[in-house]
């Protein structure tokens, strides 16, 4: 063959190339692009990986019933109301045609399925908007579904969870999409009066209607992690206030940062978020009463571990016979050392209490108006099997930890989330145990500005008359109004080394004095330790603290305690609501 032969092109093709005229062909429904990161995902993957991207951890949106398989035990759900259909009360032209082919397209009626299910053998009522249905807009039949669903579950004493997906009102139904904002929440404010439960998760996204009516009614709000939710759409408020908005803006971390929110939740933990939080929210047929509130209690008494702390019962009632307050034997010390040790930064704070005494805690945030504190820590938690609300003031245990939570000293978003968390605690009937050490509210412009007075004094007033028991212990720091903001109570503990006063010695010595560094002086004055406080009738328990007291010592304070809690909740658990509100001002009124 000449040499030119070997490189001459051939006229035709007499082999079948693998590239032209076609593309690698994937099969249909085998790959998920991942909008975040761009990746290509095998299907099936996301479908196991609860929807969320491998790669980026992502999430996916997921249709109603995917959410439903996530969320409830298996093959526990009953689908409610399916007979509902959708009109056009509007007359819109084209909408039912519309609407057709999307019920088609999803198999769905409509943009939520609603019904009953269990979630760790615990029923509920259980609602998923599908962001598939006309990005899960609320029409007449979305609002019908919910109010008519909300209604059977007040009726039947059920728990509420209804997870939020929506573009908000439905622009085709006009006016009466948006009376179903008043329509769902009316039926969601009579599930509560009745004392029932109302859980509330946001998924991305959550706007419009759905966010102003029944998305932020929850007694508890739980959202994933970077969902949208706003009122109005990001690129509406670019576009009425001329700027770009700043990153994370309406995202679920700036909604719990500013207190709209209790708990960002990742997808893997929701089922067991939820099942948690319905174990500590036994069922309930009417409005919580404080007789209520720790009823049962007996029983559990004696499954709580005893050993070295005796009979809880048996010392109830010597104790009630003897007339007897329990002081401890205090050591010599002088008012200014009980006040530099009561401010020792290796002494155990809020937090230590609540992992030592308390069971299954859940940490709730915010005070649904501006902020989420960080000086103040609240949840719910179990008491030997007794639902309670917990409330403590942290202070930091680094220098890094006091700046964030503000060396103890709550502004009033603090005091609001308290109040809320005692104010849900009535309606459930939990007793209230708040852990008292703060050297005072926050002085600052801002705390001024949003109304600390206010804040401190709401705080005193709802408590007087809370219509379940409520303990305080002052574990460190009792400073002024910022410590009876969470000290209007049927008991006040105090610590041997904790202070409790009208003002820092400091501030005393200022105001008195015009020398602050009169401080020592001044603590002798103000009769602020727990021995005098005792003495004067201002608290009724003084315990005694270890020689050196750190969190590894903790246990020596927290064993006697929790016997003594155990006899409070005992004492207080079958005392009537105005019983308990009339003794609690009695207290009060005779200081």
């Amino acid at each position: 063959m000449k040499l030119k032969n070997m490189f001459k092109k051939t006229g035709g093709k007499n082999y079948i190339s693998l590239t032209e005229g076609r593309k690698p062909e994937v099969p249909e429904g085998l790959l998920r692009k991942c909008n975040n990161c761009k990746s290509a995902i095998i299907a099936e993957d996301v479908r196991n990986g609860y929807y969320i991207c491998p790669k980026c951890h992502s999430y996916f949106r997921m249709d109603a019933w995917r959410r439903i398989e996530t969320i409830a035990d298996p093959d526990s759900f009953e689908v409610w109301e399916e007979e509902i259909s959708t009109q056009n009360p509007m007359g819109y032209p084209g909408y039912e045609q519309k609407l057709q082919a999307v019920q088609e397209k999803t198999g769905l009626d409509e943009a939520v399925v609603i019904g009953k299910a269990r979630i760790e053998g615990r029923e509920v009522v259980l609602g998923v908007c599908d962001g598939r249905f006309l990005m899960a807009s609320m029409g007449v039949a979305v609002g019908e579904k919910i109010a008519g669903a909300v209604e059977r579950a007040t009726r039947m004493s059920l728990p509420v969870i209804l997870f939020a997906c929506s573009g908000g009102a439905r622009m085709q139904e006009g006016i009466f999409s948006l009376m179903q904002m008043a329509k769902t929440a009316a039926a969601l404010k009579r599930h509560s009066d009745a004392g029932n439960l109302y859980i509330s998760v946001l998924t991305d996204p959550t706007t419009g209607g759905v966010t102003a009516s029944f998305a932020m009614l929850g007694d508890l709000i739980l959202a994933e992690p970077n969902a949208l939710i706003g009122f109005a759409g990001p690129r509406v408020i670019e576009q009425t206030i001329g700027q770009k908005l700043p990153k994370g803006f309406q995202r679920a971390e700036f909604l719990l940062e500013h207190g709209f929110l209790d708990q960002i939740v990742e997808r893997e933990q929701l089922r067991e978020t939820l099942a948690d939080i319905l174990r500590l929210h036994p069922g309930r047929k009417e409005t919580a009463r404080a007789a209520d509130a720790v009823a049962g209690i007996g029983k559990h008494l004696d499954n709580m571990d005893s050993d070295n702390i005796g009979s809880a019962k048996e010392s109830l009632a010597a104790a009630e016979e003897a007339g007897e307050r329990m002081p401890c034997d205090i050591r010599e010390m002088t008012s200014w050392e009980r006040v530099q040790v009561s401010r020792k930064k290796d002494r155990p704070v809020g937090s230590d209490y609540i992992r030592e005494l308390f069971d299954d805690f859940i940490e709730l945030h915010g005070d649904r108006l501006f902020g989420d504190d960080k000086a103040v820590v609240g949840g719910i938690a179990s008491f030997g099997g007794i639902p309670v609300t917990v409330i403590v003031q942290e202070k930091g245990t680094t220098t890094k930890e006091n700046i964030e939570r503000n060396f103890g000293m709550p502004s009033p978003e603090g005091y609001r989330k308290a109040l809320r968390l005692m104010k849900q605690a009535e309606k459930f009937g939990r007793p209230v145990i708040c852990f008292v050490d703060t050297p005072g509210a926050f002085c600052g412009l801002e705390a001024e500005e949003r109304g600390q007075g206010e804040a401190i004094a709401r705080n005193i007033y709802e408590m007087s008359a809370l219509k379940v028991p409520i303990l305080s212990v002052i574990i460190g720091e009792g400073g002024s109004g910022g410590a009876l903001a969470l000290a209007t109570a049927d008991e006040v503990w105090m610590l041997e080394n904790s202070v409790y006063s009208i003002l820092s010695p400091e501030g005393f010595a200022s105001i008195l004095w015009k020398d602050s560094k009169r401080a020592k002086e001044a603590a002798e004055v103000m009769k602020l330790t727990a021995k005098d406080l005792y003495e004067a009738g201002i608290v009724e328990k003084v315990f005694a603290e270890p020689e050196v007291f750190t969190r590894e010592t903790l246990e020596q304070v927290t064993v006697p305690l929790q016997k003594e809690i155990r006899l409070f909740l005992e004492k207080y658990r079958t005392v009537e609501p105005a019983e308990l509100t009339e003794k609690r001002y009695e207290r009060f009124r005779r200081l």
